[in-house]
């Protein structure tokens, strides 16, 4: 067993079990990377070396025409045998895993999915369930989940997430990442950019709730989403190395949630925010923008939210405790089936189980942060600017208002107020509420003219 105590780059970390500073021993179960031009020739020779010989290959009526029947024809060849499904369902839902149910073959061996996002949730559940190994070909680099453990499917209308497996192997063949469309380029960074605010988040929580928090893990991140934003301005160019580099970066966040065994190295309030709008767009029949630009949009409102709160000379604490001593589940019920619709349901049986705005929870929380506050103020002042992360984005021709990918203000106003329930999770947003300024300052970026 390694030990674990510097940044680690992506190649290190395959399959390795480490001792760690912080106290744990972290495990990264992926396998095997190929991110690189050709690297979908890998495929066929690591499935067979691995002894796989009957493949469930999984596409969507997209993604079978950017790489799925490549894949199909490649382990064909080579001599595996291949039963190829194109999903017809497009929700991802327990509709689509009933689908891939039907449609396995019982004597598969492993699974592999050809896609992004949606694709590689519901592949890596629906392999976790069956017991089989699965593995991930990209054909874009909008998101950081393809090496987690954590799949995030809608279930009874809501976002939720589940721990399963991480995938064997993920073969980013850049020859194959350049046919992306732009936006989806633009999407990975805005995931990665997400980072500023996910790791202060959980910074925030180990300071007011004592979360386990390694520092090591944290790190590593920053450094991979530092290395990536060094060339971001060659992304336009659709640069084969920059490309690369966006999706190790990408995947290396993703092994670091497999490595702690939840999301927090990479998801906070800004993917909370993300979630509500797909699960409000899906409610309205819309199709949501791309993931990654939500999380770039959301994060520059978090930012806007800590730069206003920190414009504040002063916190009435006070004021605080008396909005938790009259907090009402009874009304937040409501609140909140107003603001979910469908979903509500999901959401309160959730804060019935964690209690997290419950007044007793609340108050030793206030009392934490009243004690801490100069330390808090210092965790929020390590975040960049929102400026400046807007500057990143309108560089790569990426949205930087909610405005731009379809969020009205009314929409958006319940998102600031509400979205904060998508998880039981300690976060910049539930910080606002515990200090009873969420709404304050939420009507104050409402009424900046940029948003």
């Amino acid at each position: 067993m390694q030990e674990l105590s510097r940044s680690l780059t992506l190649s290190e970390c395959l399959n390795q079990t480490f001792s760690c500073s912080c106290g744990r021993t972290h495990r990264a179960d992926l396998k095997a990377a190929y991110i690189k031009k050709g690297a979908l020739k890998e495929l066929p020779e690591w499935l067979k070396r691995n002894q796989y010989e009957k493949v469930y290959l999984i596409c969507d009526r997209i993604t079978i025409g950017i790489a799925g029947k490549k894949v199909k024809e490649l382990l064909t060849a080579s001599g595996l045998e291949v039963y190829l499904h194109v999903i017809s369902h497009q929700a991802y839902d327990e509709a689509t895993l009933g689908e891939l149910l039907i449609h396995e073959r019982a004597d598969c061996d492993v699974v592999v999915g050809v896609g992004t996002g949606s694709i590689n949730d519901m592949c890596r559940y629906f392999s976790f369930k069956l017991q089989l190994p699965y593995c991930i070909v990209a054909t874009a680099a909008p998101m950081d989940g393809f090496a987690s453990s954590i799949s995030a499917l809608t279930v009874n209308n809501l976002k939720t997430t589940f721990e399963v497996q991480t995938p064997r192997l993920i073969v980013g063949d850049t020859d194959i990442l350049r046919g992306a469309p732009y936006s989806m380029i633009s999407a990975g960074l805005g995931d990665l950019i997400g980072k500023f605010t996910c790791l202060c988040d959980w910074k925030l929580s180990r300071l007011v709730n004592k979360e386990y928090y390694c520092e090591t893990i944290v790190n590593m991140v920053s450094d991979g989403v530092r290395k990536v934003l060094l060339n971001a301005g060659n992304v336009k160019e659709k640069d084969p190395q920059v490309l690369g580099d966006i999706m190790e970066g990408l995947v290396f966040t993703g092994a670091a949630m497999s490595m702690i065994g939840n999301s927090r190295p990479a998801s906070g309030c800004e993917h909370h925010i993300s979630h509500y709008w797909e699960m409000i767009f899906e409610q309205r029949g819309q199709r949501p923008a791309p993931h990654g630009h939500q999380v770039g949009v959301g994060t520059i409102l978090i930012l806007r939210l800590t730069e206003l709160l920190k414009m504040r000379t002063q916190i009435d604490f006070e004021r605080a405790r008396t909005a938790a001593e009259q907090y009402r589940f009874e009304q937040w019920c409501k609140e909140i089936q107003d603001a979910y619709g469908p979903a509500a349901c999901g959401v309160i049986e959730m804060e019935q189980e964690a209690g997290k705005n419950e007044t007793r929870a609340r108050l030793k929380r206030i009392g934490k942060m009243e004690q801490n506050w100069d330390k808090i103020l210092e965790l929020l002042g390590e975040l960049p600017s929102s400026k400046y992360v807007i500057n990143l984005m309108r560089g790569l021709d990426a949205p930087c208002s909610p405005s731009q990918i379809g969020v009205d203000r009314q929409l958006l106003k319940n998102t600031l107020l509400y979205c904060k329930e998508v998880r039981n999770r300690y976060t910049i947003l539930q910080m606002l509420w515990d200090l009873d300024l969420l709404e304050e300052l939420t009507e104050q970026l409402l009424a900046e003219p940029d948003t």
